[in-house]
């Protein structure tokens, strides 16, 4: 998807989300950080997955244990719907990785909020929704590989 307005143009929080999705092809995790508010909080949905929402602390753990493990990540958007009003933007993204368990690919729909005065284009929380398919199956074998079994998760 190619942005049809420049960045003068883009709202702060159109601007958050494109570097975004470049912060996570680059892997930078000081620059994708530095997107979100203090107190963010990123949730992965749907809930039946269980899985905790995550402070900045948390996510940054996260991402430091995940981001050797991927290998040619790529995130692609390709749809981005921004609600100015409500300081919302919503995007669909699927995403492809080489990885010590396989080809990683996987699809996305994140609910990006953002703040408005100080915190103006900084993002508050952050909502995810993933392939569950990919969540249940993948990460454990990701898991198993990082510890060294096989790609089977044997």
């Amino acid at each position: 998807m190619s942005a049809s307005t420049t960045s003068s143009q883009q709202t702060p929080q159109r601007q958050t989300a494109l570097t975004l999705i470049h912060a996570f092809n680059a892997m930078d995790i000081p620059l994708i950080l530095s997107l979100r508010a203090p107190s963010c909080v990123r949730q992965i949905v749907p809930h039946s997955l269980h899985i905790p929402p995550s402070s900045n602390d948390s996510f940054a753990a996260h991402l430091r244990f995940l981001v050797p493990a991927f290998r040619n990540f790529t995130l692609t958007l390709h749809d981005l719907v921004e609600d100015v009003l409500a300081r919302k933007i919503v995007m669909w993204l699927t995403a492809r990785a080489d990885t010590a368990a396989g080809e990683y690919v996987n699809e996305y729909v994140w609910t990006l909020e953002f703040g408005e005065g100080e915190e103006e284009g900084k993002i508050l929380q952050q909502r995810e929704f993933v392939d569950t398919v990919v969540n249940k199956e993948f990460y454990p074998k990701l898991m198993n590989a990082l510890k060294g079994g096989d790609e089977k998760g044997e």
